[in-house]
Parts: structure tokens; sequence; C-alpha cells
């Protein structure tokens, strides 16, 4: 029997990758991406920065902004190429998070919540809103993809168990988030003079909601000792690097836990009396953890939409020209309402 030849050995390799649940997805091997969400000026910007080495001014982001890197694993191979985006305006532009994360691309990403320590009265809101509209969108994604690539789907869910031990206590009681997700505290230099109560409730919390969705979480600020770790953790997600093996639970520390490696049993119950518990009436083990913290942290009620700035107004994007017939156009409002305004009341007093 004759042996096979070059292109026969090469076709039944490709023919094999794609019931490996591939099926011409499209994606280029090594190609992944990263999603910054998380608080108003919380540093994520400065962290995609540190993370593809590039010394330049961090500027605001107004809504999807998009960046890329490449890294090569070793001398003389392939640079992979990670995808950088990162949603500005804290939770008041959730619904751009339905433009990068589709089920075409949904298999590459991975999310990094960046949270304001030194904000913690809007610490739980933003986190929340964030972490249950991603999530609710890629569940749907993933639906989707599951009617196309069954295989593709179903193999998403179970890696999603991989980061936590067979064997793990809490293994019935953490629902792992559907695509892998990192959560950071920024500005660990303001939180850390924090009072010792306050940091501790802080912490806790946390440490319960990372845990509960299969979550990394570390802590993070200008410290370049502190950027080092957080990169190395990005550039796991980003490309494929190997993973850090530390871990550091001590609230008079900055957390660094990865998933999977923290217990409830470590964690300890909500920061409240016994006695108070039962009067919360919490719906489950995370709502309970959200009202013992809003008992310490009340949320501010604020409009995060009034907190967009224009774009049109922003020095970085000054235009002589357009600005002057944007203050001309604003000019004959102005007018048009004034005489608007004189024309009704006079049909009214004519009336």
């Amino acid at each position: 029997m004759p042996s096979e030849t070059l292109w026969e050995v090469a076709k039944a390799e490709v023919e094999k990758k794609g019931s490996d649940g591939n099926e011409g997805d499209g994606l280029e091997m090594g190609e992944k991406s990263v999603f910054f969400i998380g608080s108003k000026n919380g540093g994520k910007t400065t962290i995609i920065l540190r993370c593809l080495d590039r010394d330049e001014p961090p500027k605001p982001t107004l809504a999807l902004e998009y960046t890329y890197g490449r890294r090569a694993k070793g001398h003389n191979t392939p640079k992979h190429i990670a995808h950088f985006w990162e949603l500005g305006g804290g939770p008041s532009l959730l619904d751009l998070i339905t433009i990068p994360i589709t089920s075409d691309t949904s298999r590459t990403f991975s999310i990094v919540l960046v949270l304001d320590l030194s904000k913690p009265n809007h610490l739980w809101p933003t986190m929340e809103s964030l972490l249950q509209v991603t999530k609710s969108h890629i569940d749907k994604v993933i639906m989707k993809l599951g009617k196309t690539h069954s295989k593709a789907a179903s193999d998403m869910r179970q890696k999603m168990w991989s980061s936590l031990p067979k064997d793990h206590p809490d293994r019935e009681l953490i629902d792992p988030f559907p695509i892998p997700l990192v959560i950071i505290g920024s500005k660990y230099d303001i939180f850390q003079d924090f009072d010792s109560e306050k940091r501790r409730i802080i912490c806790k919390t946390l440490r319960f909601v990372a845990h509960s969705y299969g979550a990394s979480l570390m802590f993070t600020s200008k410290s370049e000792a502190l950027l080092l770790k957080i990169r190395g953790v990005i550039n796991q997600l980003a490309f494929g690097i190997d993973k850090s093996k530390s871990i550091c639970v001590d609230q008079n520390k900055p957390l660094f836990i990865p998933a999977g490696l923290d217990s409830l049993s470590q964690i300890g119950a909500p920061p409240i009396p016994d006695n108070d518990i039962g009067k919360l009436h919490a719906n489950s083990p995370m709502d309970l953890w959200k009202k013992v913290y809003e008992n310490f942290f009340p949320p501010k009620n604020i409009n995060t939409l009034k907190d967009i700035k224009d774009p049109a107004r922003d020095p970085q994007y000054a235009e002589s020209e357009v600005d002057e017939m944007r203050i001309q156009k604003d000019q004959e409002l102005e007018q048009y309402k004034r005489s608007s305004s004189k024309s009704w009341k006079q049909i009214e007093f004519d009336s």
C-alpha cells in the first residue's frame, strides 16, 4: 500500500483540527481579546498602557476604544496578537458591551473589571450593574453560538470550571462567570489609609464576589511593583503567558488571589452580628453580602449619564473651523428658541 503524500497528511491534519471544535471559525491561533470595564476614572487606560509598554499619558476614554499588542512567547516563534477593548463612562455606556463580544469572537474574550477602591460608596452599584449586564449578554451569545457550534459552546462552559480544583469544598456553591474574569481594585495607595474596619469589609466583600464568580482578585496602584504583578496577569489573559502562583489574602496588604485559590471558609461570614443577619431578608448569599456592604457604604444615588463629557467640547479634539461653526449654530439655536417662545406667548395672549 503506497505511503501517504504530504498533501494527504496536511489534509488529514486540517480535518482533525476542524473536528476538535474549531469548525472554521475564522479566528487565528494565538489571538485573544481582553475587555476592560469598570469605574469611571478608575485607571483602566493606565493598566492597558503599562501592559503594552507604552510610555504615554492616559487620555479619558469617551465611549468604546480599541488598541492591540503583539508579543512572542519565545525566540523565533510567531507573535501572538492581543486585542484590547475599553469601555469608558463607568456603567453609563453598558449598551456598547454588545459591540465587541459576539458569537464569532466570544471564545477569545476575557473580562477585566477595574473598581476604584477610593470610592467605596460607588463600588457595589458599579460592580453589580457591569457584571450583570455583561454576564447576561455573554450568556445570550453562548446560547446563540450553541445553535451553530454546539461543541464550542459546551467547551466554553466546561473551561470555566477548569480553574477550580475538582475537590474544592465550594464547587457546588460557585457559579462561574461565562468567560475568564479578573477583578482589579485600583488606587490601593488611597485605600490603604482607610480605617482598618472599612478595609476589612471591602476586602471580604470583594473576595466573596470574586470567589462566587470563579474570578481572580487583585489590588493595584501607581506602584511599579504592583503594576508589574497586574501586567503579568493581563499578559496571561492576552498572550497565554504562565499564571502567577503567588497569593496574598492579608487585608493589610494588596490582595492577590488567582481564581480557584480562595474559599468561603477563609473568607468567613459577612461582617455583621449574627442576630442582625435574619433582619436583612436576603434572597441569596450574594444578596446578603450586598445588603451588609450597603449597610456600611450606602450607595450614592447619582445619574451616571450626567458624568459623560461632551466630546465636542473636549480640548484634545479642538478644530477651529468646526468649533466656530458649532458656536454659530448654537447661537442660531438659542435665537430660534427665544423667537419661538415669544411667538407662543403672543398666541396665548391673543387667545
